[in-house]
């Protein structure tokens, strides 16, 4: 790895302002609340903080249980990196199949051999917890919901979560189907760095198909969305087994948390439960950003790169979080990009790392990605490069 370093002043340009001590680190309980029940209804429930993954609070967070609708999150995950890459367009119509609108439970009565556009279909899912709509988009992706959950799975294992077991794309009751509130917190927070997926999430009410004779009323089973300032997703749940569920994101100002709650025995009790979680986020912590989604962090260049200058940018928002009344100290931030990375590279590939510390304790990783395709150079190019170092030495 070649580093390098991001000298202290960034970190003092982004914070200088403030008198307050970083308190963070992904995965770590906070020290001052291990005797406070935030959630005394739930079976499990977890508080993090998205950009740094800090749990601010938790209740049984890794006991395995069924995520009911919940599963969904993982399901526009990937509908999410398909839209990212290219693959899939959002006024691209879908085909009904008639096993997606065989699904029961939760749905917006999609007919076999009806077209959908995939922007209407999302919002389906993303409103209504429609099962039919999450089995066509699957279809569309994978050519099955099978191979689509083995995807699910896969997205598992590349994200280390390890009690976290998918059996089809809609949170239907099925054996061997389960997961924690952890790695419900963990899924969400990798979903949310497609911001565009709250402009969906964040709808209290729509309409499909308006206009028509078969037009259907959409409304956001997460009533959090109306009734909380600053709630604009994410997924709600509930089967008998389950109980009612709810994966709620809110922002104020530069903070972004998750809270997740499972298990709990009526939906006044989950809204209120997650309400008092959100509550003790915003009243005891705030965060401050250093950089945004998409940010320029460093420059690279490649000798067989088409390109001559490769801009790479932060993968997702990176912040630190403190405490309110304490002072931030010695934060300082590093790159390491990898030496041996080589063209072409694929918009989005993972080429560095971004750390930041607060002294010798590590804060944050987050990783650098390349924000468009990188080409290797062609032989004219590399002709003209070598043109141009004799040149100077002539």
């Amino acid at each position: 790895m070649k580093k390098y370093a991001l000298m202290i002043c960034v970190s003092l340009l982004a914070i200088c302002s403030l008198n307050v001590s970083v308190y963070a680190e992904e995965g770590n309980a906070s020290e001052t609340n291990d005797s406070l029940d935030l959630a005394p209804d739930a079976k499990s429930a977890i508080l993090i903080e998205r950009d740094t993954g800090k749990v601010l609070f938790d209740k049984n967070a890794n006991e395995k249980l069924p995520p009911a609708s919940m599963t969904k999150i993982m399901t526009l995950l990937l509908i999410m990196e398909e839209l990212e890459k290219g693959n899939l367009k959002k006024d691209e119509m879908i085909r009904i199949s008639e096993n997606a609108a065989s699904m029961g439970g939760s749905q917006i009565f999609l007919e076999a051999g009806e077209e959908m556009s995939v922007n209407d279909l999302l919002k389906g899912i993303a409103i209504a917890s429609g099962n039919d709509a999450s089995v066509a988009l699957a279809e569309r992706i994978a050519g099955s919901e099978e191979a689509f959950v083995g995807r699910m799975n896969d997205k598992l294992k590349e994200l280390n979560l390890k009690n976290t077991k998918f059996q089809n794309v809609s949170g239907l009751p099925a054996d061997d189907h389960y997961s924690t509130s952890h790695d419900m917190a963990v899924i969400a927070k990798e979903l949310l760095k497609y911001e565009s997926i709250t402009e969906y999430t964040s709808i209290y009410e729509d309409y499909l198909r308006k206009g028509k004779e078969d037009e259907f009323w959409l409304v956001n089973t997460n009533k959090l969305v109306r009734f909380y300032p600053g709630v604009d997703g994410l997924k709600t749940g509930f089967t008998n087994e389950a109980k009612y569920c709810l994966t709620a994101t809110a922002k104020k100002n530069d903070m972004r948390v998750i809270a997740v709650v499972m298990g709990v025995e009526t939906p006044k009790e989950r809204n209120a439960t997650v309400s008092n979680m959100l509550d003790f986020a915003f009243n005891h912590f705030d965060t401050k950003k250093l950089f945004d989604k998409g940010q320029v962090i460093t420059n690279l260049e490649l000798l067989k790169a088409e390109q001559k200058s490769i801009d790479i940018v932060a993968s997702q928002s990176i912040s630190t979080i403190y405490k309110k009344g304490e002072s931030i100290e010695n934060i300082t931030t590093s790159v390491d990009i990898d030496e041996n990375l080589q063209a072409p590279l694929q918009k989005g590939d993972q080429v560095g790392i971004l750390t930041v510390k607060n002294e010798d304790k590590i804060l944050s990783e987050t990783p650098l990605i390349v924000e468009v395709d990188v080409e290797k150079a062609s032989f004219m190019t590399l002709f003209k490069r070598s043109l141009q170092r004799l040149s100077k030495f002539q």
